[in-house]
């Protein structure tokens, strides 16, 4: 399994990186080994109370805690993290340690509005008065804070300004029309409704104004105040308008808080039925994201990290914690121009550029070499997330993008907010592998009857705890759902929904979903291989492979550049038959417009699955969850015309 070592850590790696700084401190502190990254990793997963301990203590989160009282109770689900310490995430996220009061913190860029930043004395500012003028409508501790807004700072100063109060944030992006919003916001019966007038989309303006109403005519009941962000200036307004809302003079003020007071609520994808309403903590948000952000990206004052995502990807929120750890955000609300993104990360002196996997694929296909239109001197680390980087991805981010860049292709999900298979400032970077597991993370590769076993694909599952596993779905009082979701059908083990393949060094092979397996003749095949092959044929640019069980019938729709014909088709099956297996040959190669994606990129091979097999498509999947609604038309069976 392990590929062709592309990049190694600096010989003064682990004199020069946070995470060796971090390790040497662990040793002194623990007398954990931390000779190797292999040494830490073990370390941090036999004994995950006095590895979390030193995660929260290391970064100043919060006072020592004995090693008894980090993680007295760490049976699965419900296992308790610190439970005698106050927090508050706002709080930690605002002392941004390393920063000075007039250094930028936040930078934005939009298809909307000119570029601005805030310094961290303007970030604050905001924040106190968002936090004046939600106490003045009543948010309580325990509140919903509802966000339809953009990837801004105003958002970002939102979302802590519900923190300080011990209120609980929820956030969608405005792409969503009406019925993925209210699917998702009514389930958790919000208190203060903030929406968008509008948008831009690269030089396409959406305006919202129907949407907001039905979305408000929804909701009303339990609303006590709506607010409009003009970021179109459209002129049309419900409820209050945000300059006056945040006109008032605040305190800044933090409630302390439980470890697991309720953070915000992230939703799944809801493309099979109603979202999930995953609710995440205060504490364990907090010493997760400074592990990831400090120790794996080695991001610290001085940094600017960038990751495009919207509202309502956890890649915001995972963004949204930058400064936790001394580093600057810069935010982007608008369409990922394929050249535009790279020309962005040298006006803003990006230091760590996070991207999907599917963007970085897009230009690779269109021929696009990103270190000649932008210098990208200062990217120390690339990122790749929302669907597994197949080795193709790996060579053009090297010969492409940047030499000496550090690419970590990121394994996580909104479940836990993180990732939690990627890659560390002193491990190398092997082609189409994920470099290590991350450190906290007990990740093991299970058999059917529960059994792990290195070098051999099984289910990925969590076997141990970590802070950031939700605290609950909203809703779900008695945690049925929760045991239902994650933990089953292993008692007491996170099943996480994916196939993974896990090596000696610790690297890793995500092979897709284990929903969508293509299990022919008793050779099973995860879906990431099988696109891997397809799209390295010439011509390709998207594909999506759906087994149909009861005929044994393997079908495969592609999204080409150039005409799908027999040649094509002949290219496609050697392709499969030389590199995969002859088994997996498909039996159909269809031509389509468009794959359909999630608003995060994901493709959805069960949901087309069961268009196919005639299940209507309002059944089978909630179309506003889609980018392009569109793309599902090509799969809907055709009913033949009456004579």
């Amino acid at each position: 399994m392990t590929g062709e070592v592309l990049w190694r850590p600096r010989a003064d790696a682990a004199d020069t990186t946070r995470i060796g700084a971090f390790g040497r401190w662990l040793s002194d502190r623990t007398g954990a080994d931390s000779a190797s990254y292999q040494d830490m990793w073990r370390f941090s997963t036999d004994r995950p109370a006095a590895f979390w301990g030193a995660v929260w203590e290391y970064f100043g989160l919060g006072r020592t805690v004995p090693e008894d009282r980090v993680l007295p109770d760490p049976d699965m689900p419900g296992a308790a993290w610190f439970p005698d310490e106050r927090f508050n995430y706002a709080e930690a996220v605002l002392a941004a340690p390393g920063v000075a009061e007039g250094d930028p913190i936040i930078k934005a860029y939009s298809d909307t509005r000119d570029p601005f930043q805030w310094t961290l004395a303007e970030l604050r500012a905001m924040v106190a008065r968002l936090r004046a003028g939600l106490l003045a409508r009543g948010v309580r501790r325990g509140d919903r804070v509802a966000a339809w807004m953009p990837n801004v700072p105003e958002t970002h100063a939102l979302m802590l300004a519900a923190a300080s109060i011990g209120a609980v944030f929820t956030s969608c992006p405005p792409e969503f029309g009406a019925k993925a919003v209210v699917d998702r916001f009514r389930q958790v019966e919000p208190t203060v409704l903030f929406v968008t007038d509008g948008y831009r989309y690269g030089c396409k303006r959406i305006e919202r104004d129907r949407d907001i109403e039905q979305v408000v005519a929804a909701l009303d009941g339990g609303l006590s105040a709506t607010v409009t962000f003009s970021y179109l200036d459209t002129g049309f307004r419900v409820g209050e308008a945000w300059e006056d809302f945040a006109s008032g003079e605040g305190e800044l003020a933090f409630e302390p808080l439980p470890f697991s007071h309720p953070l915000y609520i992230l939703y799944s994808s809801g493309t099979t039925g109603l979202p999930k309403a995953i609710v995440h903590g205060h504490g364990g948000i907090a010493v997760e994201h400074a592990k990831m952000l400090a120790l794996h990206h080695d991001l610290g004052p001085g940094d600017r990290f960038f990751w495009y995502s919207t509202t309502g990807w956890m890649m915001w929120n995972y963004l949204a914690s930058a400064p936790l750890v001394g580093a600057a955000i810069v935010a982007f609300d608008g369409a990922p121009d394929p050249e535009g993104l790279w020309r962005l990360v040298e006006e803003a002196g990006v230091t760590y550029f996070g991207a999907s996997a599917p963007y970085l694929m897009a230009c690779r296909e269109r021929g696009i070499v990103p270190k000649e239109l932008a210098d990208l001197s200062k990217v120390r680390g690339i990122g790749s997330t929302g669907a597994p980087l197949p080795p193709e991805g790996f060579d053009y981010v090297y010969e492409a993008v940047s030499e000496t860049a550090q690419l970590q292709s990121l394994s996580g999900g909104t479940d836990l907010c993180t990732g939690f298979v990627g890659g560390a400032p002193t491990v190398p970077v092997r082609r189409g592998a994920l470099s290590c597991l991350c450190l906290g993370a007990r990740v093991e590769s299970f058999d059917a009857s529960g059994m792990h076993a290195l070098d051999r694909e099984g289910e990925l599952v969590i076997a141990a705890p970590m802070p950031s596993m939700p605290v609950g779905l909203w809703g779900d009082p008695d945690f049925e759902r929760y045991r239902d979701t994650y933990f089953t059908p292993f008692k007491g083990v996170w099943r996480h929904g994916d196939w993974i393949t896990i090596a000696e060094d610790g690297s890793a092979v995500i092979s897709g979903r284990s929903d969508a397996t293509l299990n022919r003749g008793g050779v099973r095949m995860g879906t990431a291989e099988f696109y891997a092959v397809i799209e390295a044929v010439p011509g390709i640019v998207d594909s999506l492979v759906v087994h149909l069980d009861d005929k044994d019938e393997l079908i495969v729709f592609v999204e080409a550049a150039v005409e799908v014909d027999d040649e094509l088709k002949r290219r496609i099956a050697a392709a499969v038959r030389a590199d995969l297996s002859p088994r997996h040959v498909p039996d159909e190669v269809i031509a389509v417009p468009k794959i359909p994606r999630t608003l995060s990129g994901k493709k959805i091979e069960v949901p087309v699955k069961r268009i196919i097999q005639g299940v209507p498509v309002e059944a089978a999947v909630a179309v506003d969850s889609l980018a392009d609604p569109a793309a599902l038309d090509a799969f809907v069976p055709r009913v033949p015309a009456a004579d």
